[in-house]
């Protein structure tokens, strides 16, 4: 299991590379399979990530950043159900 730096070094490379495509390897199973979906307010674009695998279902959860634009963002005044897109229920690396 890949620690949570190496998920932390993942994250940045994938804020950088917003709204391209995330071609680059989970560090826990190596699939090009990684997501990043932020959840803020959409005036000020400050919120919250959750960056996950879609293969393994693994990931991290960053709190309190900045939302770069084109960001796919969920926006944090709907109720948590009604916000799109949908997020798996992926574990959080500790």
């Amino acid at each position: 299991m890949a620690d949570y730096d190496a998920w932390l070094d993942a994250y940045s490379a994938a804020y950088d590379t917003v709204p391209g495509p995330l071609l680059m390897p989970c560090p826990h199973c190596a699939h090009q399979c990684l997501q990043v979906v932020f959840t803020g307010d959409l005036d000020s674009m400050i919120g919250y990530a959750h960056f996950w695998c879609d293969h393994c279902l693994q990931g991290i959860g960053v709190s309190r950043t900045t939302i770069p634009e084109g960001a796919v963002v969920q926006d944090i005044r709907q109720p948590r159900a009604d916000r799109q897109p949908k997020i798996p229920n992926f574990r959080l690396v500790q």
